[in-house]
This record gives C-alpha cells, structure tokens and sequence, in this order.
C-alpha cells in the first residue's frame, strides 16, 4: 500500500482532485473538527487541510506525518516553527485566486462607493416610487475614476486589485510596512496611505506583526468619505473598532469577506443589526469555479512534487 493521504476538509474544496500520479491510499472527510485531528491523521504520510488548526503537540502526537499540503496561500493555521523543527515539509497553494478575489474587491469597491445596496433597499420599500423627481439621491454616489485606492499586501491578490482599478482609472498607492523608518521604491509610508486613500483594501497575511494592523487609531486617521474592503484575514481589522467607527460615521463604509473566527457560531460585534454601510461576504471572494478547480490541481501538483523529492510552494 501506498502513502496514506488524508484530506480533512473535503467540503471545503468544491472542485474534483485528480488522483496523485504515485501509490497512494488517499481518504477524505467531509469536516474536521479540531478534536478529530489526531484520530483522523494517524498513519497518514500526508494531511490535506483547509483552515483547521494543526499544531506542535499534533505533530508530536503524529510521527508518521511527513507532509502537511495546505489547500489555501494562507496557513496560519499550522504552526509552520513545529513543521520545520520536525522535518515535516509544508506546502500552500498559490496564485489560484488572482482573478476571482480582485474581482470581488471590486465588487465590494463599486457597491460601497455607488451605495449600492442603500439604493436598492430603498426601491424594495417603495421610496422610490413615492419620490417627487425621476430619480432619488438620498445616498452619496461616488466615482471610482480619479479616487485613491490604498493597498496593504503587495504580493498577487494586492498587484490584481491595482491593475483593475487602475483600469478604472484609479490612482493606486501601495503601503510599505507600519513603522518603517524610509519606504521602498514603489512604495509610500503606511501614514500616508491611511491619510490619502479614498478606498483601503487590506491584502497582507495574519501574523504577529499584521494582527491588528487596522485599529482606532488608523481608522480616524482616515478620511471621512473613506471605505475600507478587507479579503485577507479577520484578525488584521480591529472588528470591535471598525463597527464603532461604522457607527460614528468617522468612515464612510465597509466591506469584509472574513471575520476572526469563522464560521461565526457565537456571533461577531460586525453582524450585529444597525450598522451603516457595512457588506459582510462569507468568505467566498476567493471561491469561483474556475480559481477551485485550479486551487484542487495545484494541491495535487505539491503532492507529487513532494513524492519526487522535489517539494514547491514551500512555507517550512
């Protein structure tokens, strides 16, 4: 019998993997839960995992375990140090979302800017056809033409947001690092960003440094008429700061296609009732057709890759 693969979050890949062109025995669950890891991953050569966490005591609970294919860019939810520290070679996927999760900022960009959905909640109740003109301008409609677009993140996912805005004929700055004492070419310090930009859209990972990059203090340094678009990860945006900020009309409206736990089973202060101009999406910019069926190929790609001893899109 072949290396043992076990996928622990098949449902969370909505596209066909191929069979690895090695022996294998390859066994998948639909969930995991975090207490099922061990019991599931025993025997396994390599674990196929999404967002459930894997961490050093897991490893240690796990000898058998030699690769670890990570069906997402992200992967802080493996402890990448414990990996390294026990030979277990970590593999993520890349460049598979380049077209869909611009896309969906854009998405986001438009509806926020034009007031998309304070229009059409309007009709649905009828104030339109009450209204004493042609038309009804009772929500702000800005262009997109000629506004700044402030970028955090410059790898694929940020670099395929500038190039359709600039499409749109945005202006777009990218940030350097918070804190960093003289910018790189092609980059404008943090501050500025913040203080310039008419839409922020937040394309960095979660890290130490990164986790509560965008709080109460960034956030009223912004201008009024500002939004902000977050597809990265939950944990980046202060949650409890940007709905009082929502709230107080310091910023003119949000969008999130993740939160800081998720699914949020207990609730989160951003789905709480009342608050203005705020889209919440459930982390699905990155889940168009076409992106999971090449997110599927690419993990097969690093398992196979991993077999020949020659192992890509290494994180540890």
């Amino acid at each position: 019998m072949g290396l043992r693969i076990v996928v622990l979050e098949q449902d969370s890949v909505k596209a066909s993997f191929r069979a690895p062109a090695f022996d294998h025995e390859w066994v998948a669950y639909p969930v995991s839960s975090r207490e099922q890891v061990r019991q599931r991953l025993r025997g396994a050569a390599i674990a196929v995992v999404n967002k459930v966490r894997i961490d050093a005591e897991d490893l240690a609970a796990l000898p058998d375990l030699k690769m670890i294919a990570v069906a997402a860019t992200g992967a802080d939810n493996v402890d990448l140090a414990a990996c390294t520290a026990r030979g277990v070679v970590v593999s993520n996927v890349r460049g598979y979302a380049v077209e869909t999760v611009p896309e969906h900022v854009m998405m986001l960009m438009l509806a926020l800017r034009r007031s998309l959905f304070n229009y059409a909640a309007d009709v649905g109740a009828g104030r339109w056809a009450g209204a004493d003109t042609f038309c009804l301008f009772d929500h702000p409609v800005r262009d997109l033409h000629g506004a700044t677009l402030g970028i955090i993140g410059g790898g694929d996912l940020g670099s395929g947001v500038a190039r359709l805005a600039t499409a749109f004929g945005m202006k777009v700055i990218f940030a350097d690092r918070k804190g960093a004492a003289r910018p790189r070419e092609g980059r404008v310090s943090f501050d500025t960003v913040l203080r310039e930009a008419d839409v922020l859209s937040v394309h960095c990972p979660l890290n130490e440094e990164t986790r509560g990059l965008i709080g109460a203090g960034e956030l009223a340094r912004m201008k009024r008429d500002a939004v902000v678009i977050n597809t990265a990860r939950g944990g980046i945006v202060d949650e409890p700061a940007l709905a009082e900020a929502l709230r107080e009309g310091r910023i003119a409206g949000a969008a999130v296609d993740v939160l800081s736990s998720e699914p949020p089973r207990d609730g989160n202060v951003l789905l709480a009732p009342g608050i203005p101009n705020l889209i919440v999406t459930p982390h699905m910019a990155w889940a168009s057709a076409q992106a999971m069926q090449a997110l599927a190929d690419q993990v097969i790609d690093n398992l196979e890759a991993f077999f020949a001893g020659r192992p890509r899109n290494r994180l540890a």
